[in-house]
C-alpha cells in the first residue's frame, strides 16, 4: 500500500468577487508514494504543486476525491483528528517560517512542546536533531543571526521533531544560493537514507529533481500530466510541458534557430545521436564513425547523469563523402536513435 494515495482528487476556490471566476487549483489529480520515495512534483507558478501538498497534510481541505495517508483516508477527518495524522507528517517552507523570538533550540522544540513531551524528552531530542543538521553551536542563537542555509536546517530539524513518516519539502531551497542548495539536498537525502523519512519535494527547478528524487511528477494547470521515475522522466519526456523542463538541464535536439547559427559554423551533414543508460556508449560511436573515414566534431549537446545512469544528446557536424556516411549513419542507428538533418 502507497504510504500517501491521492484518488480523483479536485480542489476548487469560489468566486472572490462578482462576476470572479470559479478556480479549479487542482483537476482530478491521482497519485502514490511509497514508502521510501523522494517523490518531486514539478510545475510552473500556478501548476497547482503547492495547493496539492497542502490537501496532503489537510492544511487545505479537497472539494472532491479521496487522500489516504498511511492508510486513512483524511479527506473525511475531522480536525481534531487530523492534529494527530499531522504529528507525522513535517514541513519546511520556502521563507523557513522560523518564530523570531525564539532561539534555535527553543524552534525546534516548538513541535514538541504543541505534542505535549516532557521538557527531559524535549532536550535530549532537540540537541539529537541539531547535532543531525550541524547546528549544535546554533542551539542559543536566534533566527536573525543565521544565515539562510542555516536557518533551513533548523526547519529540516524542527520538521523531524516528532520524528514523522512524511516530510514535505514546499520550495524548499528556493530561496537558496545555488552551494547552500546542494548542502540542504544533501541534508534531505540523509534524512530519507538515515531515519527512513519519505519525502515528497515541491519545486519548480528541474535541478533539483535531478539530484535528490527518485520519482517524479509534472503538474500543468492543476492535473499531473507525467509521472514515472525521474531517469525515464528525463530521458524519454512524453508531453511538452515535461520536456520544457527537462530542457532547462538537458541539452536535446537543437532548434531551428540553433540549427541556423550552428550551419553558419560548421560545414558537413548534421546529426543527433541519444545516448541512454548503457545501451551504447560514445566510444562504440565515435570508433565507428573514425573506420568509416568519417570526421566529426562534437557542436552541441551533452551528457546528463541520475543515479549513475547516463544519457542526453550529441549533435555532431560530419564531414566525408555522402555515401561512407550514410552508412555508418545506417549501422548506428541499429544501436541508438539517428536524427539528421538534411
Amino acid at each position: 500500500m502507497a504510504l500517501v494515495s491521492l484518488r480523483n482528487v479536485s480542489k476548487v476556490y469560489p468566486p472572490t468577487s462578482k462576476g470572479a471566476p470559479i478556480v479549479t487549483a487542482i483537476d482530478g489529480v491521482s497519485l502514490d508514494v511509497e514508502a521510501g520515495d523522494i517523490y518531486g512534483i514539478i510545475g510552473y507558478s500556478g501548476a497547482g504543486k503547492s495547493t496539492l501538498v497542502r490537501l496532503v497534510n489537510a492544511l487545505e481541505r479537497s472539494t472532491s476525491g479521496e487522500i489516504f495517508v498511511n492508510g486513512q483516508n483524511i479527506a473525511a477527518m475531522k480536525e481534531r483528528e487530523l492534529r494527530r495524522v499531522r504529528l507525522g507528517i513535517g514541513m519546511i517552507f520556502q521563507q523557513f517560517n522560523l518564530l523570531g523570538s525564539r532561539t534555535v533550540a527553543r524552534n525546534v522544540a516548538y513541535p514538541l512542546e504543541v505534542a505535549g513531551r516532557p521538557k527531559a524528552d524535549r532536550a535530549a531530542r532537540v540537541a539529537e536533531l541539531l547535532e543531525f543538521v550541524g547546528l549544535s553551536d546554533k542551539a542559543g542563537s536566534y533566527p536573525d543571526q543565521l544565515s539562510g542555509g542555516q536557518k533551513q536546517r533548523v526547519g529540516i530539524a524542527r520538521a523531524l521533531a516528532t520524528q514523522p513518516s512524511i516530510l514535505l519539502a514546499d520550495e524548499s531551497t528556493s530561496a537558496l544560493d545555488p552551494e547552500t542548495t546542494h548542502e540542504v539536498l544533501a541534508l534531505l537525502k540523509r534524512v530519507n537514507q538515515e531515519f527512513g523519512v519519505t519525502i515528497i519535494v515541491i519545486t519548480h527547478e528541474m535541478d533539483v529533481i535531478q539530484t535528490i528524487a527518485t520519482k517524479v511528477a509534472v503538474m500543468d494547470k492543476g492535473q499531473v500530466i507525467e509521472r514515472g521515475p525521474v531517469f525515464d522522466v528525463f530521458s524519454n519526456p512524453q508531453h511538452p510541458a515535461s520536456a520544457r523542463f527537462v530542457s532547462t538541464v538537458v541539452k536535446g535536439t537543437p532548434s531551428e534557430a540553433e540549427l541556423t547559427v550552428l550551419r553558419q559554423r560548421h560545414g558537413g551533414r548534421i546529426a543527433t545521436l541519444a545516448f541512454r543508460d548503457s545501451a551504447v556508449n560514445q566510444s562504440a560511436v565515435f570508433g565507428e564513425l573514425a573506420r568509416a573515414g568519417v570526421a566529426f566534431e562534437v557542436i552541441y549537446g551533452g551528457i546528463n547523469e541520475i543515479q549513475g545512469r547516463p544519457f542526453g544528446h550529441l549533435t555532431l557536424a560530419l564531414d566525408g563523402p555522402d555515401a561512407a556516411i550514410d552508412t555508418v549513419l545506417a549501422h548506428i542507428r541499429t544501436l541508438t536513435t539517428v536524427t539528421e538533418v538534411r
